[in-house]
């Protein structure tokens, strides 16, 4: 395994920090003596949570809304001349179904600006962010780390009814594969792609039953503690993807078949 990700670590910048994953990356981040600052898009949720967990700061970013992220990144910057971790956290699901024979089919609305949106926040977002901070990060005379939030529904789209968000965290782990491969010769960015299987947060709530990824109604969903004992064993040992439950062997296999191609591929 290579170095720790936590020693690359100095103040990481934590999208959708507020709650679920990015909440539970911020504390084990804190309890590594990191800085962390984390931002959203509720002020009271950010200013209550930032005091909870003892985050350096927070700010309030709406990551769909990417022409606000030029002048957020200089503030932060600004403000923060250390941060070298982002971690691209803030996502949204939302069912969409397409209607077979007319737009009342199905049990979920037929929304594209809500379409458009979980496009705006789960791709546009991290990407503007990633690329936004990468001449601070360069200026930096040490390491720097960017970390990626994907699915394993961008591995394998098995959950039918979110074919938008399965688009987006299939765009995320190749953006970030290709990114990894590109930063490659840099020799001071690492970057990191985590694969989050079912975890009981609230990222269902807009679903019929919310619930669905709660462990009385899913076996296979994970706690957050026991998804989080994986990340951090997997960014203690240096990982580059890291996964947890089923998504292990669903990555594993990816990497066994296409990463493999990859790898071939890109090395000629």
């Amino acid at each position: 395994m290579g170095q720790s990700t936590y020693d690359l670590i100095d103040t990481a910048l934590i999208t959708g920090g507020a709650g679920g994953i990015g909440r539970a990356m911020a504390e084990n981040l804190i309890r590594a003596n990191k800085k962390v600052i984390i931002i959203g898009r509720t002020e009271s949720k950010l200013q209550s949570t930032a005091k909870e967990i003892g985050a350096t700061a927070y700010y309030v970013l709406d990551t769909g809304k990417t022409d606000q992220i030029p002048s957020f990144v200089q503030q932060v910057t600004r403000d923060h001349p250390k941060l070298n971790c982002l971690i691209n956290n803030a996502g949204v699901q939302r069912p969409f179904e397409i209607p077979t024979s007319n737009f009342t089919n199905g049990s979920y609305a037929f929304d594209l600006a809500k379409a458009d949106q979980e496009i705006d926040i789960n791709i546009r977002g991290p990407m503007h962010l990633a690329i936004s901070l990468l001449p601070h990060f360069d200026s930096l005379s040490g390491p720097s780390v960017i970390i990626n939030v994907s699915s394993v529904l961008g591995f394998a789209p098995t959950s039918v009814i979110n074919p938008v968000y399965n688009g987006t965290k299939a765009w995320v782990h190749f953006f970030t594969t290709n990114m990894r491969t590109q930063l490659a010769g840099n020799g001071k960015l690492k970057v990191v792609e985590i694969v989050p299987p079912t975890v009981t947060t609230d990222l269902h709530r807009e679903r019929t039953n919310p619930d669905d990824n709660k462990k009385e109604n899913n076996q296979a969903a994970l706690g957050l503690p026991e998804f989080m004992e994986e990340v951090e064993r997997g960014l203690e040992e240096g990982q580059e993807t890291i996964s947890a439950g089923t998504g292990k062997k669903l990555v594993q296999s990816w990497e066994e078949s296409m990463g493999e191609y990859y790898s071939k591929a890109i090395a000629k």
